[in-house]
């Protein structure tokens, strides 16, 4: 029964990050680099786990704008001075999304008067 799920998932494959995340993370790398901090001192003053830092690195990980902001004020950079090199990455959506397949509900239209 284990030997099937590990083919099952091996059979699959994981959906490549987007190119944004991948040159955001080599950009949170290179300033930590700068720092002179491991992912472990980042992770601790930045108060996440060392393991989202490297998903985060490696582009596989979306963090939120208030967890970048924790990540630029701990590597003494701002959010403008993270972005300004990804100024030649596509940011053209990449993949599928998941389709809403809710029931919009229906709309009553009424006249203002």
């Amino acid at each position: 029964m284990l030997h099937a799920m590990t083919v099952k998932r091996s059979e699959t494959s994981p959906a490549r990050p987007a190119p944004i995340s991948v040159a955001l993370g080599k950009r949170i790398k290179q300033c930590r680099h700068a720092v002179d901090k491991s992912q472990e001192t980042l992770a601790f003053e930045a108060h996440v786990d060392r393991t989202y830092i490297s998903a985060i690195e490696r582009g596989i990980a979306n963090p939120s704008v208030e967890t970048l902001a924790n990540i630029c004020y701990c590597l003494g950079v701002t959010l403008a001075q993270l972005f300004a090199p990804l100024d030649g990455v596509p940011l053209a959506p990449t993949g599928a999304r998941r389709a809403n397949t809710a029931t919009p509900p229906e709309i009553k239209r009424s006249r203002l008067r």
